[in-house]
């Protein structure tokens, strides 16, 4: 997203994950991130995961709330599904899609895989629409609002809804306890589905969604405070380095011998038109890490080591005094895009999207409006928010304005104690304190059923593969989601005989 002004737009990819573009600006800009929008944008071509699920193909209807004859488009929405374990009338484990290829989200969500046997579980992986490949209309899906309109959170709740109704139909299991599972902007979606659609899912494990993000629910300045904490908690030394490393980079003329400049210091495939690219290029890497502070080696956005943002101190750390902030930054930031030693050059403009994530910048500009700033006290450059600006932002970019408190409208946010101890059960919320987008989730418990399990780790860690390194608390968690879905399951079993 385009922004002209020192402002941060509103959550432009979560996934969350979400979680979302580069915002380039005259005197500041200021990187948006989105839970996972720039970080799966590839430079290339790239490679399908290899995971254990067969790919299908489900009829889908396009407008699900109005009978009009185009309502009645058909387009064919991916799916992905494992039955090894799975025998009639077992539990059905589906994980609602985020903004992005599904195979991507299969093959990073190891968690599911690993419990199956326990359950005898079917997995079901369904890929959001407007993402990957299932795309409503084929290419042209992005071309404007007309065909953008259709997608939105509460269509995809309908798509679930709908496909899994249909699946316990075909597989003559209607009376199949449904669990379903999402990280990031996936876990909002699981958790508003369990809110939604009571009757078709007995329960839902929302991994790092930050369901309060919206609104003045949290603090604005929530995320990045928590992004510069975390770099802080690692060495004092290495946050002011990144913290003086922008006056650095913002010393350099935008010129075209101050851009070949950079362009040298970046080491940069070709030279860059705007100092606004390197910029973003440390900003996403910073923020992305923060998010992915795993306790173990992982290739979730990019591949990287353990602990990565020590890691990065550890460089700032070590470096020679006498080198400038901005030397150290750069440093610290090629751990993110070059842990594998692989990368000759840096492409810090003219990224592939490689996962079909553009239309996140639509959510972002409709229904998906994060207002988030910057302040004094972050590592990052000051920006602020304005929801007018915004709105004109949007309107330039897709001719509709947002409508910033449609989600908390639709789905509930303020006083959410009170309203989900009264409307809902069944939820897991999981959090780890490292992750920026914690702040904006669910951390204590809301009721004996909702209940919210906070640990150590980074975005969506429980979600991952299972491995001998992985330490005690995590290890623990995993096993309390586990606890937890087992009395799901039995207590709906021990209704359907009382029936």
């Amino acid at each position: 997203m385009k922004k002209e002004a020192m402002e941060l737009p509103s959550f432009s990819s979560i996934l969350l994950l979400l979680l979302c573009a580069f915002t380039l600006a005259e005197v500041e800009s200021v990187y948006f991130p989105g839970i996972y929008q720039s970080s799966l944008k590839k430079n290339g071509k790239t490679v399908k995961p290899k995971i254990p699920y067969k790919s299908q193909y489900f009829p889908q209807v396009l407008d699900h709330f109005t009978f009009q004859p185009k309502s009645y488009k058909i387009f064919y929405q991916k799916y992905l599904i494992n039955s090894q374990y799975w025998h009639k009338g077992a539990p059905i484990f589906v994980y609602t899609g985020n903004e992005g290829d599904i195979d991507w989200f299969a093959a990073n969500t190891g968690f599911m895989l690993d419990i199956a046997p326990k359950f005898h579980a079917l997995l079901v992986f369904i890929e959001h629409r407007f993402y990957g490949e299932s795309m409503p209309f084929g290419k042209h899906s992005y071309r404007s609002a007309k065909t953008l309109g259709y997608l939105n959170s509460q269509q995809a709740l309908a798509d679930y809804a709908v496909l899994i109704r249909s699946l316990k139909h075909n597989l003559s299991s209607e009376a199949s306890p449904v669990v379903v599972f999402g990280g990031s902007y996936g876990g909002m979606l699981a958790a508003w589905f369990r809110l939604k659609y009571p009757h078709i899912a007995i329960g839902a494990l929302a991994s790092s969604a930050p369901i309060l993000q919206f609104d003045d629910i949290t603090p604005w300045s929530s995320f990045y405070d928590a992004v510069s904490q975390d770099y802080k908690d690692a060495s004092l030394n290495c946050y002011e380095v990144i913290k003086g490393s922008w006056a650095e980079l913002n010393s350099i003329s935008a010129n075209d011998e101050g851009l070949a400049e950079i362009s040298r210091h970046f080491r940069a495939c070709k030279q860059v038109h705007s100092i606004n690219s390197a910029r973003d290029w440390l900003w996403e890497a910073f923020v992305y890490t923060a998010m992915v502070n795993y306790p173990t080696e992982a290739n979730f956005l990019m591949p990287l080591p353990a602990y990565p943002v020590e890691e990065m101190c550890k460089i700032i750390d070590g470096s020679s005094p006498q080198s400038t902030k901005l030397s150290r930054a750069f440093a610290a930031a090629s751990l993110y895009y070059n842990y594998s030693q692989t990368e000759k050059c840096f492409k810090l403009e003219d990224e592939t999207d490689e996962h079909g994530l553009s239309g996140w910048n639509w959510q972002a500009c409709t229904e998906m409006v994060m207002p988030m700033v910057v302040t004094n006290e972050s590592m990052f450059p000051p920006s602020s928010f304005s929801y007018k600006e915004n709105a004109e932002d949007c309107k330039k970019q897709f001719g509709v304005a947002p409508r910033p408190h449609w989600i908390t409208t639709e789905f509930g946010g303020t006083m959410i104690e009170q309203v989900l101890k009264r409307f809902g059960s069944n939820i897991i919320f999981s959090n780890g304190l490292q992750d920026p987008w914690s702040r904006g989730s669910v951390l204590k418990n809301i009721s004996s059923s909702i209940v919210a399990l906070v640990a150590e780790k980074a975005h969506h860690t429980d979600l991952r593969s299972a491995t001998r390194k992985d330490p005690d608390w995590l290890v623990n968690q995993r096993k309390q989601e586990v606890e937890i879905i087992q009395k799901w399951i039995a207590d709906y079993i021990q209704d359907m005989k009382q029936e």
